[in-house]
């Protein structure tokens, strides 16, 4: 009975490990413009793109987005997200901190696992 016990908790142990490695394995998604900016048409057309893995359509949507509004800290982000998929890692390092001198007040931006990545925090 115990080894049944002791069985069934190391399976729940276990699938909740194997469910937390799946969280970490996920991908940031891009963020919305803020509403009113001049970027939201081009950042809409950069999410949806995005979301279909057209990363270099994604890119130039989202390159769009921050000619538009120089000052939106989601486009910089979303941006970035684009570029280090399309493998620009400089590029993407830039724009991600553009995004966190910008996006301040921005949790999403401020809390972004792959913005920390490429700022080393």
């Amino acid at each position: 009975m115990k080894l049944a016990s002791s069985l069934l908790v190391l399976g729940a142990i276990s699938f909740a490990a194997m469910s937390a490695l799946a969280d970490m394995g996920k991908d940031a998604a891009p963020l919305k413009a803020a509403a009113g900016s001049k970027a939201e048409s081009h950042i809409a057309a950069g999410i949806e793109h995005y979301g279909k893995g057209h990363w270099d359509v994604a890119k130039k949507h989202f390159s769009e987005a921050e000619k538009a509004d120089p000052q939106s800290a989601e486009a910089h982000y979303d941006l970035a997200l684009a570029l280090d998929k399309s493998g620009d890692h400089k590029s993407a390092t830039e724009h991600f901190q553009r995004a966190a001198a910008l996006g301040k007040d921005n949790s999403d931006i401020q809390q972004s696992e792959i913005l920390k990545k490429h700022l080393k925090m």
